[in-house]
């Protein structure tokens, strides 16, 4: 199992306290994705400079000869394999790896630490990147957590085949749910792929009567338009224990900047509270009467 990374404490990805692992890999490529590091399956080495100190030790012990320090920072090249060997002799941890091999056994017994901490309500959610990409495994896991009597929880973004959700079902007790844009073109424009397949597993799992939590994304200028909630709701309506509208953020520019790529939404503030209002009451005008939203908002000046 490739997986980025095991948070602790979490209280935002399920009911009561949690272990989340979050997947390495996505079928999306969204176009203000939070969580970029997690889009790629491959493992691959990050540079925080606030760490760094020049000492070009990382170019020194690199096998593949595959990264290099200027004075822009450290970058690595095609040569680079991840195999860690800088990150491992950074002797400030400027180098990161993200991602790392699990076995099934061994995940197992590194989130079952964490149960003293869940109480009756928390437990483990699988997240992402995206779950499905690597059910087979996800299975197990699941399965032992079942097992062992946790909790457990999927937040997929539905882009995988039915009969990937026929076998979680039996032992995943919550679906954290993502649904972004009703319209088919502007989710191709700003996913990279058809929502029709997440919508389709979204109908099958309602019907199955799973217990889910909708996640919609309000991102400016993308998904925050009345229409595209009033859709959404269409979809929704009380098939579900929430939906949950969460506003846009823009603390993962640093990331963006770590894997020296641009990012569309960079320049963009937070939404407005009486815009989250807004869709919140659009929503359950609609039908949705479970919509709640979450997030820091700014506010309108008096």
């Amino acid at each position: 199992m490739k997986v980025l990374d095991i948070q602790r404490m979490s209280t935002e990805d399920g009911p009561g306290l949690r272990t989340t692992v979050f997947f390495k890999g996505c079928p999306l490529s969204c176009t203000w994705c939070h969580n970029p590091e997690s889009i790629s399956p491959k493992s691959h080495v990050e540079w925080l400079g606030v760490r760094c100190i020049g000492c070009r030790t990382c170019e020194a012990v690199c096998p593949q000869k595959g990264i290099r320090l200027d004075e822009t920072g450290v970058h690595t090249s095609e040569k680079c394999t991840a195999c860690g060997a800088c990150t491992t002799a950074c002797p400030t941890q400027a180098l990161e790896m993200k991602g790392k091999d699990y076995a099934v056994d061994a995940l197992f017994d590194a989130v079952m630490k964490d149960r003293a901490y869940w109480g009756e309500a928390g437990g483990v959610t699988l997240s992402g990147g995206e779950v499905t990409l690597q059910w087979k495994e996800a299975l197990d896991l699941l399965k032992k957590l079942k097992a062992a009597g946790v909790h457990t929880a999927v937040d997929t973004c539905g882009l995988t085949q039915q009969s990937v959700f026929e076998a979680l079902l039996p032992y995943t007790d919550l679906f954290l749910y993502d649904l972004k844009l009703f319209d088919d073109d502007a989710h191709r424009r700003f996913t990279g792929q058809s929502n029709a397949l997440i919508f389709s597993n979204f109908a099958f799992l309602t019907a199955q009567g799973a217990r889910i939590w909708v996640r919609t994304p309000i991102i400016p200028g993308a998904t925050d338009t009345d229409d595209n909630i009033r859709g959404l709701a269409t979809l929704v309506q009380n098939k579900v224990e929430k939906w949950e509208l969460c506003a846009f953020n823009n603390l993962c520019r640093d990331k963006y900047e770590r894997l020296g790529r641009d990012w569309d939404f960079k320049a963009a503030g937070l939404i407005e509270k009486e815009t989250m209002e807004h869709l919140t009451a659009l929503a359950i005008a609609a039908g949705a009467q479970s919509t709640v939203w979450s997030g820091a908002t700014a506010r309108t000046e008096d």
